[in-house]
């Protein structure tokens, strides 16, 4: 087995990669399910939505198969756009008539979605070199 392959085989690696796995399904599955039901309601925010959902996805994989500079970069946007999309939530609510995940700094996830990038973040610089 490879070096990589033990960050995120076992322990916190493992439940981090759930975690992101989960959102990627979730934010997808809700993203999708409203942009074909209602897309005309908050097309931007639906769409905030799908673009969450695909990192999630891609930081999913890049953790769990160990490319870490995918998996910084899929975080480092996750960072941003929770932090960029929460503030202009917060600052202007009408910009977004519907919430996107990333909305209010991820407040109907329980600001998982505002964690999780520090979390990514600091597991990737924890297990730099091992």
């Amino acid at each position: 087995m490879a070096e990589h392959d033990t960050e995120t085989q076992h322990g916190f690696g493992r439940a981090l990669v759930a975690v992101y796995a989960v959102f990627a399904v979730a934010a997808t599955a809700r993203s999708v399910y409203q942009l074909v039901t209602k897309a005309d309601e908050a097309p931007v925010a639906y769409a905030l939505s799908a673009v969450a959902g695909v990192v999630y996805g891609i930081a999913t994989w890049a953790l769990a198969t160990g490319n870490r500079r995918v998996a910084t970069a899929a975080i480092g946007f996750e960072l941003i756009g929770v932090l960029g999309v929460g503030l202009l939530s917060v600052v202007d609510s009408e910009l977004f008539p519907d919430e996107t995940v990333w909305s209010g700094f991820g407040a109907g996830y329980g600001f998982i979605p505002l964690v999780l990038p520090f979390v990514g973040l600091w597991w990737l610089r924890r297990t730099r070199g091992k």
